[in-house]
């Protein structure tokens, strides 16, 4: 008997105006010891899947039109759709636990991590306050925190994204759940942080003998931890095997098409393959030979130099006395200097806290060095008169990491794009603009129709299109992408590079990119510069870099970036 049994499970969700069937029909079963994988791109219907389980989708919008959840509970076997409330409050987070995608938004910020995990034991378990700290300062120690008292006083913002979502596994595991849901728990952590994250759920789920379900759409982290994979499209399961099966004799299209798209399998410059190229002629498509192949370093080395660094260090205020004058510093760049060629992509890898988004944004003065020189076309940028900036802030651009939160909810795209524009005084008058947004949307592959749409209507690689077009508006020579591609889909992350070395090799666009995924990195980008503490620890040409790493830093990043191949 599975721990758990989905059959035949239909989802809809129902407005006003339209129906949507969000999944299909799906049947699955989880047994106990066993880690099984739900893979899919955003809107595939997995997440839906993982909440319908506890059933905390909001009712309306979401209807249960047929199909069961079975679920073996202390040899007793419950159908969790038709569960009275009160018989699925005493088994949420006690005997089907859920680690959720972003720590930040799942933890309560006014409340400290210990009194959250805390919380639940109290909720589920026969226990007093005091051995309710106890047992979550214990879970702290098997979750790998680092001084667990102290953190139990903390609160979500005091910690890191690795040691938040090691606080959620907590909250998750500390009362013994027969099955763990976890969706996308690694997704944007550094590649290192993942791995620990990754081996600290397979530990646990081995020890405690639980079912585990895992969603994700990285195929990757699917060959490290899964026994068995379940493939979403479009809300139903089109493939289910064992993940070796899966991985060296994948049967459908679709399977084909996620296992392809990844850029750790093709050579810089090659186009990467798409999803809908595969989907829509059902076999694999040619290589596409006719785009043009960037540029090699070998090609632009003996270009002119556009960006240069020269001795950038950056200092934050760590102490301050009682008058609020800094006693002591803390530095994000120590002493960094390297140089970026005209036309070329120069890649930027590191773990979180290393430095890496902060020497970005110093290169384009959103953060004021605390010594050093920056040139920008021979000129010193740090010593720029108000009008020199003015110039200067056209001419570089800033691609962020979460293009929803960097556009302005209430402008429409037309008025997003058009903005930049109007503030640098470009064009003569409102329709010129007008024509230029269009031309932009053009160029990075959006519908003209979609203009006056909000940001909220669009798809996660579409925004990231808006944000790409928005830095494209000003038609500058630099382009800083800042883990730009760190949170999409493996598909729609295909799209968006492919975009950008379109662009590049269109606009002759010169390039930081900055990524935790070296894999990326070494698929777009000239040379790699790898960065550590705040300094560099390492740089060279791509594919030496990638392949033959000379730092035990380097390595060690390596090393931890999954594989499919093992």
């Amino acid at each position: 008997m599975p721990l758990l049994s989905i059959e035949n499970l239909c989802v809809d969700f129902v407005t006003a105006h339209e129906t949507t069937a969000a999944v299909k029909g799906i049947s699955l079963a989880v047994n106990r010891g066993e880690i099984v994988a739900l893979v899919g791109e955003s809107g595939s219907g997995k997440s839906v899947t993982a909440l319908s389980i506890l059933r905390l989708l909001p009712a309306p919008p979401a209807r249960y039109t047929s199909g069961k959840i079975m679920f073996e509970n202390g040899g007793e076997t419950v159908d969790l759709l038709r569960l009275p409330p009160a018989g699925l409050q005493r088994l949420r987070g006690n005997a089907i636990a859920m680690i959720f995608q972003e720590p930040m938004t799942a933890l309560n910020p006014v409340m400290t991590c210990g009194k959250q995990v805390a919380e639940v034991l109290l909720q589920h378990k026969k226990v007093s306050a005091k051995e309710a700290r106890q047992q979550t300062i214990a879970w702290f120690h098997n979750v790998q925190l680092p001084h667990p008292e102290l953190l139990y006083d903390r609160y979500p913002h005091q910690l890191s994204g690795g040691q938040k979502q090691r606080v959620m596994i907590a909250m998750a595991m500390c009362c013994n759940p027969s099955l763990l849901i976890c969706d996308e728990p690694t997704t944007a952590l550094d590649v290192t942080v993942q791995k620990e994250i990754l081996q600290l759920i397979k530990g646990l789920q081995q020890q405690l003998g639980m079912g585990v379900i895992f969603i994700t759409h990285d195929l990757g982290v699917v060959a490290q931890i899964a026994d068995r994979v379940a493939i979403m499209y479009k809300g139903a399961v089109v493939e289910q095997a064992t993940t070796a099966v899966v991985f060296q004799a994948p049967a459908h299209v679709y399977t084909k098409a996620l296992i392809a798209c990844r850029p750790a399998l093709h050579p810089k410059g090659e186009p990467l393959p798409q999803v809908a190229d595969f989907m829509t002629v059902q076999t694999a498509p040619p290589p596409n030979t006719q785009r043009p192949t960037p540029q090699t370093f070998s090609k632009v080395h003996t270009a002119s130099v556009l960006v240069q660094a020269q001795n950038i260090v950056v200092q934050y205020p760590a102490k301050t006395n009682f008058i609020g004058q800094p006693t002591a510093f803390a530095t994000a760049v120590n002493n960094v200097s390297f140089e970026i060629f005209k036309g070329e992509t120069v890649g930027l890898v590191g773990e979180s806290g290393c430095g890496k988004t902060t020497l970005g944004r110093t290169l384009l003065h959103l953060i004021k060095p605390t010594s050093g020189r920056i040139l920008f076309n021979g000129v010193d940028s740090t010593t720029l008169t108000p009008k020199g900036k003015k110039i200067f802030r056209k001419e570089v651009q800033l691609v962020f990491q979460d293009p929803f939160s960097s556009l302005n909810p209430r402008l429409t795209i037309e008025a997003a794009l058009a903005e930049p524009m109007q503030l640098a005084g470009l064009y003569k008058n409102s329709r010129e603009r007008s024509n230029r947004v269009l031309a932009l949307m053009n160029q990075v592959g959006l519908a003209a129709a979609w203009r006056n749409r909000y940001p909220h209507q669009f798809s996660g690689g579409q925004r990231q299109r808006i944000v790409i077009a928005r830095a494209l508006a000003l038609e500058p020579q630099f382009l800083v992408c800042d883990e730009s591609v760190s949170a999409l889909d493996v598909s729609v992350q295909a799209q968006v590079l492919n975009l950008l070395n379109e662009l590049k090799q269109e606009l002759q666009l010169t390039m930081l990119f900055i990524s935790h995924d070296l894999s990326v990195v070494r698929y777009m980008s000239d040379r790699i510069l790898v960065m550590k503490g705040g300094e560099i620890v390492e740089s060279g040409i791509a594919e030496d870099v990638y392949h033959h790493p000379i730092n035990s830093y380097t390595k060690q990043l390596l090393e931890a970036v999954p594989h499919v191949n093992g």
